[in-house]
């Protein structure tokens, strides 16, 4: 299950059927989708300027499964449990490679599909397998994913879930509240899995009563970071506190996934977004998406939702890796808060330093020829990091749907943009064919990229989920001034050591 089917991976070019423009900034109104015809058509057009040829299999995928990104999701919910209806091997899958790059225990049931339950159907299995997860962990909430196999059987994952809501309670008298989301790795990947899930918590969970917890301060924002790493959410944490501001993160998963040492074993560990702050999200004073590439054309998300239902005021923004970036990130927090002289005086500072070392690196890292590989959200934001040091973007690719890509990179109007090779739904096979005549002299992606750098003798700074062969994946920090302070660092000194190397007597001064 670590690669997709070469049978079912290019059939997630049909499920770009509803085209529409992102909104940008503030989004006052809900966007109105464009229709199914026209969106298929840009979906058709983007994929033909990306080159991408009509192929029916894949060789080293650029995604990886819907569900990881649910189970994701869901380690980062306080007592949360993540619980696949499907086969074991996929909840092995999924924890091995969680564990691989986090480095903590990461436990994912499963409902463990047979023979059987795939003809007659897994509702037993689904019962008993919520019995023992209450018996064993006793979470507060369970995450019910769906599978590639549920899926296909027409297993109705939601009547399940309600029928269990009826029985048993949810979230009352010690039983676990109930969440599910439809995952299937054949129409999506695991960012999208990721997204699909903060959804399904925001709409399944918050308060539909309009009445809000006494414990929930009015200085609260909601922060639908996205796909980032412990690190990085440590790091918006204390951006968002500056403003005298209380974020609720959703998902998580900084102390869950990357926590201290524990003098016993913990079941579920500590920490992650409580439900009690869930439920008060539609009271916030703002919601703010991080993501371009969270338009409407792949339906609604956890920030329309909570402006629809809610009327929670939407700030849509670009993961903040960069000056730019990160710029906007500050300007949307100075309108929700109030400024803090010492904690203003930093970030000033932390801005200088970051444009300093722009200055001092600019000779190396300008018109370096560089190939990005990550998924949708993080690629766009590091080709804007890259495009401000005056970097050339050779490549960007992408595991995600055709056309998603290339209209991001499209909004950011950055020159650089224009020439730029731009892979969707790809594999690292093609990108490693295109490699060879762009002559980069870095890569920029996860560990799945190194095949690549090690054959073209460049370097690769590692990225993004997973990074398997190195330590500290999960304390990687990738946003803010300081996270583009940190991965500058990086990139200059790769640069640097990459030339070092091929002199036969090398140099120590430069």
């Amino acid at each position: 299950m670590t690669e997709q089917h070469p049978s079912i991976l290019r059939t997630v070019h049909a499920m770009d059927a509803a085209g529409g423009a992102q909104a940008q900034g503030i989004v006052q109104a809900q966007g109105q989708a464009e229709g199914q015809g026209q969106g298929h058509a840009k979906g058709q057009a983007h994929a033909k300027a990306e080159g991408q040829a009509a192929t029916t299999y894949a060789h080293n995928t650029c995604r990886l499964c819907a569900p990881l990104g649910a189970a994701l999701v869901f380690r980062g919910l306080r007592g949360g449990m993540p619980y696949l209806h499907g086969s074991q091997g996929c909840a092995t899958y999924i924890r091995r490679y969680l564990i691989s790059h986090f480095r903590e225990p990461v436990d994912v049931a499963s409902s463990s599909f047979s023979e059987d339950t795939t003809i007659f159907g897994g509702r037993a299995n689904f019962r008993q397998g919520l019995e023992n997860i209450e018996a064993q962990y006793a979470p507060e909430l369970v995450g019910v994913a769906t599978t590639c196999l549920s899926e296909t059987i027409g297993e109705d994952v939601g009547a399940l879930v309600r029928e269990a809501q009826r029985a048993r309670g949810d979230g009352v008298s010690g039983c676990p509240a109930l969440v599910h989301v439809s995952t299937p790795s054949y129409a999506a990947n695991h960012a999208d899995g990721f997204h699909a899930s903060v959804r399904a918590v925001v709409a399944q969970v918050t308060r539909k009563d309009g009445t809000r917890s006494t414990k929930t301060p009015d200085a609260t924002i909601n922060v639908l970071p996205g796909l980032l790493s412990p690190e990085d959410l440590r790091a918006l944490r204390r951006l968002v506190a500056a403003y005298g501001l209380r974020p609720v993160m959703l998902p998580d998963y900084a102390d869950t996934l990357d926590g201290g040492t524990w003098d016993e074993y913990q079941e579920i560990p500590r920490g992650g977004t409580g439900l009690e702050d869930i439920r008060d999200m539609a009271h916030a004073v703002g919601t703010i998406e991080l993501g371009r590439t969270l338009g409407t054309e792949d339906g609604e998300t956890a920030g329309r939702f909570l402006l629809r239902e809610h009327s929670v005021p939407l700030f849509q923004l670009g993961t903040p890796i960069g000056l730019s970036e990160t710029d906007a990130l500050v300007g949307c927090l100075a309108n929700f808060g109030r400024k803090d002289v010492a904690q203003e005086a930093v970030l000033r500072s932390t801005r200088a330093r970051l444009l300093d070392a722009y200055i001092d690196g600019h000779k190396i890292a300008s018109r370096a020829r560089v190939v990005v590989v990550a998924e949708d959200d993080l690629a766009v934001g590091l080709v804007s990091f890259l495009e401000e040091i005056g970097a050339h973007v050779v490549l960007c690719a992408s595991g995600g749907r055709p056309g998603r890509l290339a209209r991001a990179l499209e909004r950011l109007g950055r020159e650089g943009v224009k020439s730029m090779k731009i892979m969707s739904d790809t594999d690292y096979a093609r990108v490693d064919e295109a490699c060879d005549a762009l002559e980069p002299d870095l890569l920029m992606g996860a560990s799945k990229a190194y095949g690549t750098a090690r054959r073209l003798g460049v370097p690769l700074v590692r990225v993004g989920f997973p990074i398997h062969d190195r330590f500290g994946g999960q304390r990687v920090l990738h946003v803010g001034y300081e996270g583009a302070l940190a991965l500058y660092d990086r990139f200059v000194n790769a640069l640097l050591e990459s030339r070092q190397s091929r002199p036969k007597l090398g140099y120590s001064y430069m």
